[in-house]
């Protein structure tokens, strides 16, 4: 290869360089985005029923009230499911740490009230629909280290756009 050659493939090389950095740059800012900023999640399951549809719905949730320790009773979280660590799962925050918890394991069955006091460093979460959840009443309180982020907004679908509320049902 030529001298003149090599002068004619450096603008070329030089551009193609530049537009790889340029989408490195991007992906980066995503990644950044997706793991300290906001996320988007898919609901699926009867768990969270009336809040969210049983078909899932797709929400947006931000991740800062979790790294500040802004949340709060009543919040959506997401959370990194204690049973198993590769799955996230969805539920209403019940009690933080120090609160008294008041839950009835088997509503089938008429069953009996317990009370526990959520230790310091967890959350006691909860899904929305009490008959068909799988949630702390199962497994405990759960490390507040599990929780990923706020669920605040529903983006799909449409007729459910907007806002996710505080309620505790």
């Amino acid at each position: 290869m030529g001298l003149e050659n090599l002068k004619q493939l450096t603008p070329f090389i030089k551009e193609a360089f530049q537009q790889t950095l340029l989408v490195a740059k991007f992906l980066c800012g995503i990644h950044v985005t997706n793991s300290y900023i906001c996320t988007f999640a898919l609901t699926q399951g009867p768990s969270m029923l009336p809040t969210f549809n049983l078909t899932g719905d797709l929400v947006l949730a931000e991740r800062l009230s979790t790294r500040f320790e802004k949340m709060q009773r009543g919040d959506v979280v997401l959370v990194r499911s204690p049973e198993n660590p590769r799955k996230i799962v969805i539920k209403r925050l019940m009690g933080m740490g120090g609160d008294t918890v008041r839950y009835v394991v088997d509503h089938a069955n008429n069953g009996i009230e317990h009370t526990i006091v959520v230790p310091d460093g967890h959350v006691w979460i909860e899904g929305d629909n009490k008959f068909n959840t799988n949630d702390s009443r199962n497994f405990g309180p759960v490390p507040y280290g599990l929780v990923q982020g706020r669920v605040f907004w529903i983006v799909w679908p449409p007729e459910d756009f907007g806002s996710v509320g505080r309620e505790v049902q």
